[in-house]
């Protein structure tokens, strides 16, 4: 993957404004936009005490406001205060298992509050581009073992997955609403399961295994033969920023996929790989398959072509390099001295200096 100058992005007359920038994938994109010298302002919740944005523990190098998206008003304000050239919408109620309890709370969050960053973007003559992060998990899987492209049929499995395609058409109908009045462009990006250092999220495959293996407790593994394209977290957040890159060049597509080209490996062999480099004897693991309390999908691929082509943009590491990328952090950050900052900045350097 050739690295790009975004020059488009450089010049922009108003910084990003990020969603969700106290998140996972938040912090790595401020730290990543920190790298590019790309100016940026963030909108989120408060972060958790233990999250990757508390733990780096920098000086905020942006204006940045803890809010809720579900609140119109503050975050109409906080638009017309900051003046964004563009949006990177990334917060969200992200996970599975927390939509089946809370159901309601992951339809209004993810589809209201989206639709609030959009109504507050067009309502700016500033914002010119405005991408929204929805997820794999919207389109129909037949479990068949299809690679997706952008143009399959959507479908949702579960609350998560149907709130996020309910985001789906909230972002066609806007698309449609700001292109009839030659407003900002809208568009989504989906990629698969991001993982990388930093990651505290419940229910999540590669947390719990490292906090397993950092406190040397045992994992219940409740679906070993499903498949998922896993990828660091930093490419499809380099993807998100190639694709707002062309967007300002007028090259604009409705939604682009981010994964690896290889197909999807299974929690098993994610499992394997992090054996490998934890040793065996310190990754303590029980599976659990008899009727599971939430079901998901077991089989998920998506097709990174059209992102391969009109883009440029390809992973910079391998699904297993990804995993073990992941692991070496935490093993970096918990056993080898290396602050949270540093072990990100050299995920960030190796991207860079593809």
């Amino acid at each position: 993957m050739a690295l790009r100058h975004f020059n488009n992005l450089k010049s922009l007359s108003g910084p990003i404004l990020i969603t969700g920038h106290t998140g996972f994938k938040g912090k790595w994109l401020t730290l990543l936009l920190d790298s590019l010298e790309i100016p940026y302002v963030g909108y989120s919740l408060a972060p958790a005490l233990d999250s990757l944005y508390t733990i780096c523990a920098d000086t905020p190098k942006s204006n940045e406001k803890y809010s809720d998206i579900r609140d119109f008003d503050a975050l109409r304000k906080f638009f017309q205060d900051t003046k964004p050239a563009a949006v990177i919408h990334l917060a969200a109620q992200p996970l599975v298992i927390e939509s089946y309890l809370n159901p309601a709370y992951t339809f209004d969050v993810n589809v209201m509050g989206t639709i609030n960053v959009m109504q507050a973007a067009i309502e700016m003559s500033s914002v010119k581009s405005v991408i929204c992060v929805t997820t794999d998990k919207v389109y129909r899987n037949s479990e068949e073992g299809k690679l997706f492209s952008e143009n399959d049929p959507l479908a949702g499995k579960d609350p998560y997955s149907s709130s996020k395609v309910a985001c789906e058409s909230a972002i066609d109908a806007w698309r449609a609403i700001s292109k009839f009045n030659n407003q900002s462009d809208i568009f989504s990006v989906r990629s698969g399961n991001v993982i990388g250092g930093g990651d505290i999220s419940k229910n999540r495959l590669l947390p719990d295994l490292i906090n397993g293996y950092i406190n040397q407790k045992k994992v219940i593994i409740r679906n070993p033969k499903s498949t998922r394209p896993w990828q660091h977290v930093l490419d499809p957040l380099y993807g998100y920023l190639l694709a707002l890159e062309v967007s300002l060049e007028g090259k604009s597509n409705r939604a682009f996929n981010f994964a690896t080209k290889d197909l999807s490996i299974s929690v098993e062999h994610a499992i394997e790989i992090i054996k490998k480099s934890a040793g065996s004897e310190r990754v303590l693991v029980e599976y659990d398959t008899h009727n599971p309390q939430f079901p998901e999908s077991s089989k998920l691929d998506l097709d990174p072509e059209l992102a391969f082509k009109l883009l440029g943009w390809e992973s910079a590491w391998s699904q297993e390099e990804a995993i073990t990328s992941t692991f070496e952090w935490w093993d970096k950050v918990k056993f080898k001295n290396i602050s949270p900052n540093e072990a990100c900045n050299q995920d960030i350097a190796k991207l860079l200096q593809l």
